[in-house]
C-alpha cells in the first residue's frame, strides 16, 4: 500500500465512529430540560458563543465566554488562509484555558441575538478534532431554547479556573485540496457545498474586494447550504429532512462527507447535521478560498 492509498485509508476511518452510533443524534444534540438537570454536575463544561456583551447581560448559569476564534489560527499575510485548525499543543492550552479537562462534560450554546450557529458547531467540529466529540454536544436551538423553557439566565461570571488537559489525540479529520482533488470521483466519497445556494450556483461570488473567490463550486460537489439544516427556532431539522438534503447532494449511506464551505465554518454545520444521520465526516479546511487560488476544477451553473 503506497502513502497516498494509506493517508485516505486513515482518513475515512477517522470518522467511522459516527457510522456506528445509532443514537448519534441523541448524543450530539442536548435539550433546556437536560442541561437543566445537570447544571450541577462537577464535570460541565458550558460555552456560551456569541457577542461578549450578549453573554455579560444574561447567560445559562455558570457558562463560559468563548470566543471560538481563539481556536483556530488565521493568516492575514498575501496567499493566507482563514479559520485555519490550530497545532494541537496550542489547541489544548486553549481548550484547557475555557474549563475543559479529561473528564468534562461539555455543552456548546450560541446566544440569543444574531444567532451563531455556524460557529458554535465550528467549536464542536474542534472538540471532535481534538479527540473530546464523544463527551461534546451542542444545546439543540440555543440561549433562545433555553430561555423559551423558562429557564434562569444569569449574569455572574463563573471562576476563571483552567482545566486539565493531557496531549490531545487528535483525530485526522481535517483534508487539503490535493485529497479532495484526488477524490472529484471516488464513489465513496461526497463533495458537499455548504455555502448558500447563491454562491454554489454562481449567482453569487464570495470572497473580498481584494482577493474574489472563483465563481460557482468545486466540480462535482453537492450542495447542503448550512443555513438549510436548522429550522425558523434555530433547532437541527428533522433527520428525514436532513436525508432528503443530503440525498440530493449525492451523498448516499455509507459514504464520507467531505464538506467546505467559504472558510471552513458554515461547513461545520453540515458535518454536524451529517455526524447526527450517521456519516463518516472530513473537513476541507482550506475550503473555496484555497480551492480558488489554486484555480482547481471549478464549475459554474450560472454560465450555462
Amino acid at each position: 500500500m503506497d502513502y497516498k492509498t494509506l493517508v485516505v485509508v486513515l482518513l475515512l476511518a477517522a470518522g467511522s465512529v459516527h457510522a456506528q452510533t445509532p443514537d448519534a443524534r441523541e448524543r450530539l444534540l442536548v435539550q433546556p430540560a437536560w442541561v437543566a438537570q445537570h447544571l450541577e454536575d462537577p464535570d460541565l463544561v458550558l460555552l456560551h458563543v456569541g457577542p461578549r456583551p450578549e453573554y455579560d447581560a444574561g447567560h445559562i448559569p455558570g457558562a463560559r465566554y468563548l470566543n471560538y476564534q481563539d481556536l483556530a489560527v488565521t493568516d492575514r499575510s498575501p496567499g493566507g488562509l482563514t479559520l485555519q485548525m490550530l497545532p494541537a499543543e496550542d489547541l489544548r492550552q486553549r481548550l484547557a484555558a475555557a474549563g475543559i479537562s479529561n473528564g468534562s462534560r461539555i455543552v456548546v450554546y450560541f446566544g440569543r441575538e444574531n444567532p451563531l450557529v455556524s460557529p458554535t458547531a465550528r467549536v464542536m467540529f474542534t472538540l471532535d478534532y481534538a479527540g473530546l466529540g464523544d463527551r461534546a454536544s451542542v444545546l439543540d436551538g440555543g440561549l433562545e431554547a433555553w430561555v423559551k423553557a423558562g429557564r434562569p439566565l444569569s449574569t455572574a461570571v463563573p471562576p476563571d479556573r483552567p482545566g486539565t488537559l493531557a496531549q490531545l489525540s487528535v483525530r485526522p479529520l481535517i483534508v487539503d485540496a490535493e485529497f479532495v482533488k484526488a477524490n472529484l470521483a471516488t464513489g465513496s466519497i461526497a463533495i458537499v457545498d455548504a455555502r448558500n445556494t447563491g454562491f454554489y450556483d454562481g449567482t453569487q461570488t464570495g470572497g473580498g474586494a481584494n482577493a474574489p473567490h472563483a465563481t460557482g463550486h468545486i466540480q462535482g460537489a453537492g450542495n447542503v447550504p448550512f443555513s438549510d439544516t436548522i429550522d425558523s427556532e434555530n433547532r437541527l431539522k428533522p433527520a428525514a429532512e436532513l436525508h432528503r438534503l443530503f440525498a440530493k447532494a449525492g451523498a448516499q449511506p455509507g459514504d464520507t462527507v467531505v464538506a467546505y464551505c467559504h472558510i471552513g465554518q458554515q461547513a461545520t454545520q453540515a458535518i454536524l447535521a451529517a455526524r447526527t444521520l450517521g456519516f463518516k465526516v472530513l473537513l476541507y479546511d482550506g475550503s473555496f478560498e484555497e480551492w480558488s487560488r489554486k484555480a482547481y476544477p471549478v464549475e459554474n451553473p450560472a454560465r450555462k
